[in-house]
């Protein structure tokens, strides 16, 4: 993060609802604009899905944009403004409101009602780093490669391998089969098993230095803000015997490659991906927060 900026003088606000916020918790929802109007010219705007919230960010001409819902319209209202390449010369206020509010609280800000929408009024704009893909993805808080899920082996028809030994025995099976799988997909009877991980092998890379290599089975990887202007990596081998220390390095680019692997940016899982790369943009992006808050620095 870098330094603080001055404070927001625009008293104009354009108060955009998200509308998962509005059914989760309408009471907060009430304060919010209540708070927010009672300290700025407001114009609210209530979309109803995610073609009206684009349409909604587009119109906002002078007005400074207040987003009134949980991380998932956070990551989407940054996500919009990136790629409509407005996101520099946009600030940006959030009063959190919904279920999922790890990152907002991550970042600094408050996730009380009152407390948010009194931040937006009376907060400053920090310039914040932001990962960008090469997709034109955006990551706001971290970035995670977990083990890869392990699948029964499958033969050419697309039946599990046990499945298939099974009935090339025993064909009158199919039928019973073909029965239990009917009973098994109604609601209630059962409840599927997660799926057990493994290692993956995956070649990390920063900054053009490669951390690991295909090589050396990893259970995870991990790209979390560093200083300014920088990301901090952690890759931890699988261990044999005695527990592997993990792997560190500090830099700009991320890049990871390898046989498909899926990634967790925020709330959000991607892929999957045979390489992608990431690019710390230092401060590309301005979020208005407590001027006692410390933020993520």
């Amino acid at each position: 993060m870098t330094e603080v900026a001055t404070s927001p003088t625009s008293a104009q606000l354009l108060v955009v609802v998200d509308p998962i916020a509005r059914r989760t918790d309408g009471e907060s929802v009430r304060i919010a604009k209540d708070v927010l109007s009672a300290g700025a010219t407001t114009k609210v705007c209530l979309p109803e899905g995610p073609e009206e919230f684009a349409r909604a960010l587009a119109r906002r001409g002078s007005r400074r944009l207040v987003v009134v819902g949980d991380d998932r319209a956070l990551l989407r209202t940054v996500s919009l403004l990136h790629r409509q390449r407005e996101l520099g010369g946009c600030g940006l206020s959030v009063v959190p409101v919904g279920g999922v509010l790890s990152l907002a609280r991550s970042l600094g800000v408050p996730t009380g009602a009152v407390a948010a929408a009194r931040a937006v009024l009376d907060g400053a704009e920090r310039r914040l780093d932001l990962l960008v893909d090469d997709s034109d993805g955006v990551v706001l808080g971290a970035l995670r490669i977990p083990p890869l899920a392990l699948r029964e082996p499958r033969d050419p028809r697309g039946h599990s391998a046990g499945a298939s030994a099974v009935s090339s025995v025993h064909p009158w099976l199919r039928t019973c089969q073909s029965f239990v799988r009917t009973l098994a997909t109604r609601p209630g009877r059962t409840i599927p098993s997660a799926p057990t991980a493994g290692p993956a092998r995956l070649r990390v890379e920063v900054d053009g230095v490669t951390l690991v290599d295909l090589d050396q089975p990893v259970e995870a990887v991990s790209v979390v803000p560093g200083r300014v202007g920088s990301a901090e990596v952690e890759v931890r081998p699988a261990s044999v015997g005695a527990e592997a220390s993990p792997l560190r390095a500090v830099g700009r680019a991320v890049t990871v490659s390898g046989p498909d692997f899926r990634y967790r940016a925020d709330a959000v899982v991607s892929g999957p991906v045979r390489t992608r790369t990431w690019t710390v943009l230092e401060g590309a992006w301005g979020l208005t927060l407590p001027v006692t808050g410390t933020g993520r620095g």
